[in-house]
């Protein structure tokens, strides 16, 4: 993590790459050094950026298959297995036709611009009681194993009593073992595996929307955006030499304060970082800690933003270990996720239309 910086002195701006998207919602590389981008649009398409050009036909297309009426549904993540280039695996989670939550895994054909959309191998599904607080991010961490992030259940005040329920796939984050077992694996080491009553894919729990995690490719840490619902936005940040088994708190907490208010017991909590008020933003969208070459000034710092006012931070901590967010830029874009291309370089999605490479606007 980046020890502090002055953000007075560093100028960003937005460079639009791609347009004419449906509702993208993710952004993503292979990993396979072909300098390719995936874009993920909500309704169930993922399409291809290659050397600067939107390719015509998707990449995947299984809108036959998600069902996208709720603007927290649709196809939503995105993850290409770490041996991508030598087994042409990827996975995906989406919202079925009866409003379920999907996990599954494709192949790519023989063309590498073009995946096999019938040979779908589903590998968990969960029923949702809502159309909202969906999840939807997957990936990768540097164990190679898959993180998958769902949110509480959807309505509010978590109705359905699964913030802080180890029964449940709900309102947790989940850790799979995808080249082991049927459908999967669970690891060894996940840390409710002798706990009563647990499901034992759980990592951590108490979370209310995980609208995007990621891990420093650098450190391992793993950062987490988690929506809030009347007052409070927040970033969790789980450190790379964590067991698992953190308890983030929702619905006892939203962000640093008791929910709904008064007093609560924090005991055994994991509060967050930082958090936002909803006179800065509505709606918290995670994005990544900065590992590209471009500004070296901003390596280290965690890059996050809102979905209503289009606003932009970075995090940093004081020398003293104090974690500090600052303003980079107000966009005026629906901010609907963040990406990171195979160099480390980052994108950011409008959910309107648009994609955009984050840029110094001192540079020519």
């Amino acid at each position: 993590m980046l020890v502090s910086f002055d953000a007075a002195v560093i100028s960003l701006a937005l460079e639009q790459v791609a347009s004419g998207l449906r509702s993208p919602v993710f952004l993503t590389h292979a990993g396979d050094g072909s300098g390719r981008l995936f874009i993920v649009e909500r309704a169930g398409t993922i399409r291809v950026l290659a050397d600067g050009a939107l390719l015509p036909a998707p990449f995947l297309d299984i809108r036959d298959r998600v069902g996208s009426q709720g603007l927290e549904q649709g196809l939503l993540g995105l993850a290409f297995h770490p041996d991508y280039q030598a087994n042409g695996r990827f996975f995906v989670y989406y919202t079925g036709l009866q409003g379920q939550t999907v996990l599954s895994r494709f192949q790519v054909t023989d063309g590498p611009n073009r995946a096999d959309t019938t040979g779908e191998t589903v590998l968990l599904t969960v029923d949702q009681p809502a159309s909202n607080h969906n999840g939807g991010m997957i990936a990768f961490g540097r164990d190679r194993l898959l993180y998958v992030g769902l949110g509480d259940g959807g309505a509010a005040n978590d109705r359905y009593g699964n913030g802080q329920n180890l029964g449940t796939l709900l309102g947790a984050l989940l850790r799979l073992e995808v080249d082991a077992g049927t459908p999967y694996g669970v690891p060894a080491s996940n840390p409710f595996l002798d706990t009563s009553g647990a499901r034992p894919e759980l990592w951590a729990y108490g979370l209310r929307n995980p609208w995007r995690f990621s891990f420093d490719r650098a450190s391992g840490d793993l950062y987490i955006a988690d929506v809030g619902q009347n007052q409070y936005e927040e970033v969790n940040v789980q450190p790379a030499s964590s067991p698992g088994g953190e308890n983030y708190g929702w619905p006892v907490m939203e962000g640093l304060h008791c929910f709904p208010g008064g007093d609560c017991d924090t005991g055994g909590l994991q509060l967050p970082v930082v958090e936002y008020d909803h006179s800065q933003g509505c709606s918290i969208t995670g994005g990544y800690v900065y590992r590209g070459a471009a500004y070296p000034s901003l390596t280290g710092a965690y890059f996050y933003g809102d979905y209503c006012f289009g606003r932009i931070w970075a995090l940093s901590r004081d020398a003293d270990g104090t974690w500090v967010s600052h303003l980079m830029l107000e966009t005026g874009l629906n901010i609907s996720s963040f990406g990171e291309d195979e160099a480390g370089e980052m994108y950011i999605l409008d959910l309107n239309d648009g994609v955009y490479r984050l840029i110094d606007a001192n540079r020519p």
